[in-house]
């Protein structure tokens, strides 16, 4: 089964009409069974009967992270019965939020993945491998699993393991397609040299990649996806979601940023003053979600920095597209001047090949600006080249000194999983 949306291909104006019906049934809904949105409209004002095209909605408050943590339940806009599937965010700000689904907000999210790996070219005849937490109230997980069922796909619950473990799998069941985090990739990629596996022979043809960058700016292959590819030819997709807005923005084959799913999503780029940026302008990324019953958000801030581009893709599809996230605006870091979010330093670690893996610490400096950590794990027979190496990138790329300790396996493991995250941590933030 194969599904690519007509609405994907119609006209930017086209795709403007139908997100502004879509965007009046949000309205509607919230403004009737949304206790938390009947309150800030009450406060603020506002009537859904003001909006009557798309440029109207900013006249309708954002909804922040810290309003949706602090008044979680006051979202729900269905009774309680209605829920059938309870998620969490990672926490990897904080304290995880609870999201809660009704039986056609699990329908709506197999819809997504499915499209969103028909786009990475995924086909019935696929059979992909999830190297993902599966459990934990985690939805992405729960998602990848009913798209790719809805696709007719066939898929292999392998969830985080070790490469040893991934490598068995991969060379019993031969699995065309993995769904993946692309540092891990590294690790697959590592352990097959060290065992004398050919990644040629293998039978992956692609990776969908979550949780990390791809690309830069400009849309070219980072470091991480350089030394991916360089060292594996397999077709790399890159992915941006959240839990919140319950959509995925997927790359197609050509690698030009992540699709939009007009019939799922609505999306603004803004500023620091809440004004929309033009095209190709990095600021931050602000939904609306379309047909979300249990916990729809209006204007919702995710944090996230990134640009939107809306030239028409060479794969027909005329959709805005998301480049990659530059960095959350709640972690951005002040060097000596110099503005700099977490993606471009793990970028700077990457092209440092003996560097197995890291965590990055921000903490107060004395001077007022932000200073860096390396918490770095290393081979000892190289640590003293790796130190030389480490001070030339950064100081051509960020033209900063961090200090760097190197950590042993035990001790990165504490640090990358300190707290409530569900997910392993390379960034911590100790600045007070």
């Amino acid at each position: 089964m194969t599904i690519v949306p007509e609405i994907e291909r119609q006209s930017v104006a086209e795709i403007q009409r139908f997100q502004q019906q879509k965007i009046k049934e949000v309205l509607t809904h919230v403004a009737e069974h949304s206790p938390y949105y009947q309150k800030v409209f009450a406060a603020t004002g506002v009537d859904v009967r003001a909006f009557k095209a798309l440029e109207d909605l900013i006249l309708f408050p954002t909804t922040s992270k810290d309003e949706f943590h602090n008044h979680n339940w006051e979202f729900l806009a269905v009774p309680p019965g209605r829920i059938v599937e309870y998620t969490s965010t990672s926490g990897t700000l904080g304290n995880p939020v609870t999201v809660a689904l009704t039986e056609n907000d699990l329908q709506r999210l197999a819809y997504n993945e499915c499209i969103s790996f028909t786009c990475a070219d995924g086909t019935g005849d696929d059979l992909y491998q999830l190297m993902l937490t599966l459990d934990r109230q985690f939805m992405a997980g729960m998602a990848y699993y009913e798209g790719i069922r809805k696709l007719g796909a066939g898929l292999i619950r392998v969830g985080p393991g070790l490469p040893s473990m991934q490598w068995d799998i991969i060379q019993r069941l031969r699995p065309t397609a993995l769904v993946a985090v692309p540092s891990f990739l590294i690790k697959l990629i590592e352990y097959a040299h060290a065992q004398g596996i050919d990644l040629a022979a293998s039978s992956v043809k692609k990776v969908i990649c979550i949780g990390e960058a791809l690309r830069t700016a400009d849309l070219h292959l980072n470091i991480l996806g350089s030394r991916i590819k360089d060292a594996w030819d397999v077709a790399l997709y890159g992915t941006y979601a959240s839990t919140e807005m319950q959509t995925a923005f997927t790359e197609c084959g050509h690698g030009r940023g992540g699709h939009h799913h007009p019939e799922l999503i609505y999306v603004e780029i803004l500023n620091d003053a809440g004004e929309p940026v033009p095209m190709g302008t990095p600021g931050e990324i602000t939904i609306t979600t379309l047909g979300v019953e249990g916990m729809p958000l209006l204007r919702y801030k995710t944090g996230d920095i990134a640009a939107a581009f809306q030239d028409m893709c060479p794969c027909g599809r005329n959709t805005l597209r998301l480049g990659p996230v530059l960095g959350r605006k709640q972690q951005m870091i002040k060097l000596k001047g110099t503005t700099v979010y977490p993606p471009g330093i793990f970028d700077a670690l990457n092209e440092v090949g003996d560097v197995a893996d890291y965590v990055v610490e921000v903490v107060n400096g004395r001077l007022g600006t932000d200073d860096l950590r390396l918490h770095l794990l290393v081979k000892e027979s190289v640590q003293e080249a790796a130190t030389a190496r480490l001070r030339e990138v950064f100081k051509s790329r960020l033209r900063v000194a961090p200090t760097i300790m190197f950590v042993t396996q035990t001790e990165l493991d504490k640090l990358q999983l300190i707290g409530k995250s569900r997910k392993p941590k390379r960034f911590i933030d100790s600045r007070s």
